[in-house]
């Protein structure tokens, strides 16, 4: 195969084209090539899974079903990360508090000394699973407008947080088509 370069260097359309023929000729998928060049921007939207750059352990922000929105608000800046998933008496997501329903509740100037988390949580919240591509992940923040997702198991226990800042440190960003 000749090189179809113009003077500037840059290869030509046609040049590409053939190069992508001849690669998939040969069964080279983009898999293929992200092992190859895992540093790159698409190495890293075909390599990077959720469970590489989720926050887990003592870095995920929980408080039960039954603690008060002030533990909650103690656990929210504790973490860094905006929000604390709510889980019920056997572990499992009932759903999440952010500074965002705080906000909300401020606003309708209603006294929250007495209520719990699970009078102000946001039900049903989006989950992702940890073998889940990132940029699946990154899709999905995208598309509701959201910045955090709490990453479950099977069963819907919390095993991980993943905020927007976890995808971009990661080489993940938001409209980064490659």
């Amino acid at each position: 195969m000749t090189s179809e370069l113009h003077p500037g260097g840059e290869v030509s359309q046609a040049g590409l084209d053939s190069a992508v023929a001849l690669l998939e000729a040969r069964g080279f998928t983009s898999q293929d090539f992200a092992r190859s060049h895992p540093g790159g921007a698409l190495g890293r939207k075909l390599l990077t899974y959720v469970r590489d750059v989720m926050r887990t352990g003592e870095q995920i922000p929980i408080v039960g079903i039954g603690a008060t929105v002030m533990d909650a608000l103690h656990e929210i800046p504790r973490k860094q990360i905006g929000v604390t998933a709510v889980v019920d008496r056997r572990g499992k997501l009932a759903g999440i508090f952010t500074d965002g329903d705080l906000r909300r509740l401020l606003q309708k100037n209603l006294g929250f000394s007495d209520m719990t988390a699970s009078d102000v949580m946001t039900r049903n919240p989006k989950v992702i699973k940890a073998n889940v591509l990132a940029v699946s992940a990154l899709e999905l923040m995208e598309n509701f407008n959201i910045t955090q997702l709490v990453v479950v198991d099977e069963v819907r226990k919390p095993v991980g947080m993943l905020h927007l800042h976890d995808l971009v440190k990661a080489g993940l960003s938001p409209k980064n088509d490659v």
